[in-house]
């Protein structure tokens, strides 16, 4: 029987994703395999993880939009320094940057003459990187289970919702949501959702929502969740050990 696995929210920790899919003992050939946004930013190899993402895309996986590649494609493609500076300062860009090799310093001239899009598109493997971007969905729609970045709407069709939204939205959902389909999900991680700072676990709210961001790049879990099963498999950095 084929697995269907769902992995959010990697910030740029290549190591964690890699040890995360041996651990579960990923097999493209037999698995299904769902990635549902923020593979960029904050983390140190965000370059790293998008050619392993664009690897299993052709392999088979279907990956998601997250809002954190949907402000980097905003940054890039318009040149508008103020989302440009959105991304950089605020939202861990210069992390992704520095990941191909760049600094902030580099754009600083493009950013002057308004030619940052054209300047970017010289630039081979960020250009590649934001067509594959562009390549990838807001949902997933099975049966019997949604899975999203963000959420869902509540009371509206995910067909009518503004895609941005489904990468966005966060409370209204988490409290609103009374949807027959369990809706699994990103964008939040998971604390937040339990209420508690140290408790990074999977969400199961009583509302039929499945939050899956264990918080990696600050120091939580990577989760994959396999369905229908509801079997996590999770993966951490290690804890630095205090010398006596």
């Amino acid at each position: 029987m084929t697995r269907i696995l769902a992995i959010s929210d990697i910030h740029g920790e290549l190591d964690l994703f890699e040890e995360l899919l041996v651990k579960i003992n990923y097999d493209a050939q037999q698995d299904q395999l769902f990635l549902l946004g923020d593979y960029i930013d904050r983390g140190p190899s965000s370059s790293g993880v998008l050619n392993l993402v664009g690897e299993l895309q052709t392999q088979g996986a279907r990956v998601l939009l997250g809002n954190h590649e949907a402000i980097m494609l905003k940054a890039c493609r318009s040149g508008i320094p103020k989302s440009w500076m959105h991304w950089i300062n605020l939202c861990g860009g210069d992390k992704t940057l520095a990941s191909y090799g760049y600094q902030v310093e580099d754009f600083v001239d493009a950013i002057a003459t308004n030619t940052l899009p054209s300047f970017i598109q010289t630039l081979p493997k960020l250009e590649e990187h934001l067509q594959l971007i562009e390549t990838f969905e807001t949902y997933i729609e099975l049966e019997d289970v949604i899975f999203v970045h963000g959420g869902v709407v509540p009371g509206l069709a995910l067909e009518d919702t503004d895609p941005l939204q489904l990468l966005w939205i966060r409370e209204e959902f988490h409290t609103g949501y009374e949807g027959e389909k369990p809706v699994i999900f990103g964008h939040t991680p998971t604390y937040k959702l339990h209420h508690d700072p140290a408790n990074y676990t999977v969400y199961f709210g009583e509302n039929n929502i499945i939050g899956i961001d264990g918080g990696a790049v600050f120091g939580g879990q990577l989760h994959a969740l396999e369905w229908p099963s509801c079997h996590i498999t999770s993966v951490e950095k290690e804890k630095p050990t205090s010398e006596e």
